[in-house]
């Protein structure tokens, strides 16, 4: 028996815009949102298959710890595109940087930090 990934929990300051910046950046939709956890703020955003879930806690403070260096810690979320060169026109048009390029066996790749901390890679094989 071989696990797929499902979804992915992450806590972000604002749920609802980083969920509308994803469907915008990646053509996902929302799949659900509503109350969670602790009186927090979710949002389920992906295709049909898989999703992030975007979590606020109630107090809505959140730490920003060093990416790369904390054991346990989130250092990116990888995705897979079709088309790399209109993905990445979309992420600069939205305003982010994309940095770190590359070309390697089986594809290409590019990364870009997100709104509230998150580091995204995104890769196309074709």
């Amino acid at each position: 028996m071989t696990a797929r990934l499902e979804h992915l929990n992450i806590a972000v300051p604002d749920p609802d815009a980083t969920a509308a910046l994803l469907c915008e950046l990646f053509g996902w939709h929302i799949r659900w949102q509503g109350p969670a956890i602790g009186d927090g703020w979710s949002v389920h955003v992906g295709g049909e298959d898989d999703y992030l879930a975007l979590y606020r806690p109630a107090d809505k403070t959140l730490t920003d710890p060093e990416r790369y260096a904390r054991q346990g810690g989130l250092n990116h979320i990888g995705l897979v595109v079709e088309d790399l060169d209109a993905t990445e026109a979309r992420v600069r048009a939205a305003g982010f940087t994309p940095h770190n390029h590359a070309d390697y066996e089986p594809g290409r790749r590019f990364y870009f930090d997100g709104p509230d901390g998150v580091e995204y890679e995104v890769v196309s094989y074709g």
